[in-house]
């Protein structure tokens, strides 16, 4: 059986000492991530797209694992999320559940509901979100407020759980006129907390917040007690936070956002990277406001 716990690892520059190890976590659920919330304890996300990588990410101590629509991007080399298909989704879905299950793994598995895969009704979204939880999702994410709070709704009532997300939302990137942070006038933060209410009261249960103003983030995390906000270039005022895997390890095929960090130099392997972030996240060193105060 290959040993897979952190070591020494050596480098022209020396020795990097082994990343302590996280404690032995329990299975993470709905009623979990409550918990955490109730405990002031900072709740953390990444991306993964393949078995290997969640397996590690579960390792590390990652509690939630988005296989997000980014992998079009990332994985794909496509120019946005827009082109990714269910399909996909759910191939990406099933690697990332196999990952989980030969280590297992405790981690809460998010699913992105591709472009054009919810927006034609409401049956259709669970057609499609029931794909994506036989495919091993825990939970499926949708983009978007106003119109999809019915949406959210019906797929709650049916056992369906739901991560919203609002801000930027990439798979409508072209309409908000490119990747601009949202929610910089009073007239658009109005907007933003109505819709986050709205599909809080609708029964979503996590909500990410993208490329929000800090103080607004802030503002809505404290206002939605039952709905978990994950922020992404939104400040540390959220409950939780969330980033592309190959961006934090230092991978990006194009410009690299201002809020992200790189956490491999200095931490010896991609796994000692990721219980970085983890730390980061859970000790408030991440993210640094300074860096993205909208």
């Amino acid at each position: 059986m290959t040993d897979t716990s952190p070591s020494a690892s050596a480098t022209p520059y020396g020795t990097i000492p082994p990343a302590s190890p996280l404690p032995q976590r329990r299975p993470v659920s709905l009623p979990r991530l409550q918990q955490l919330r109730d405990a002031g304890e900072k709740i953390t996300m990444l991306t993964a797209y393949d078995a290997t990588f969640a397996a590690v990410a579960d390792t590390a101590g990652v509690e939630c694992l988005l296989v997000g629509d980014s992998l079009g991007m990332v994985c794909q080399g496509l120019p946005s999320t827009v082109g990714v298909t269910l399909d996909t989704m759910c191939y990406h879905t099933e690697s990332v559940a196999r990952g989980l299950y030969r280590v297992q793994g405790t981690a809460w598995l998010i699913a992105d509901l591709p472009y054009g895969s919810y927006a034609e009704s409401r049956e259709q979204a669970l057609r499609s979100a029931c794909s994506l939880m036989q495919a091993g999702a825990h939970m499926v994410k949708l983009e978007g407020g106003g119109w999809t709070a019915p949406t959210v709704r019906f797929l709650v009532e049916r056992g369906v759980p739901v991560c919203a997300h609002l801000g930027l939302t990439p798979q409508t990137v072209h309409a908000l006129g490119g990747y601009r942070v949202q929610g910089r006038t009073d007239e658009d933060a109005q907007t933003l907390r109505r819709h986050a209410l709205e599909l809080q009261d609708a029964g979503a249960a996590m909500l990410v917040l993208e490329m929000v103003p800090a103080q607004l983030a802030s503002e809505l995390t404290q206002e939605l007690a039952h709905c978990h906000t994950i922020g992404i270039g939104a400040g540390r005022g959220t409950a939780g936070q969330v980033l592309v895997l190959h961006d934090m390890l230092g991978m990006n095929l194009g410009k690299m956002p201002r809020f992200v960090h790189n956490f491999m130099p200095g931490s010896g392997s991609v796994l000692g990277a990721m219980q970085a972030y983890v730390r980061a996240v859970k000790d408030g060193t991440f993210p640094d406001d300074s860096r993205h105060a909208w």
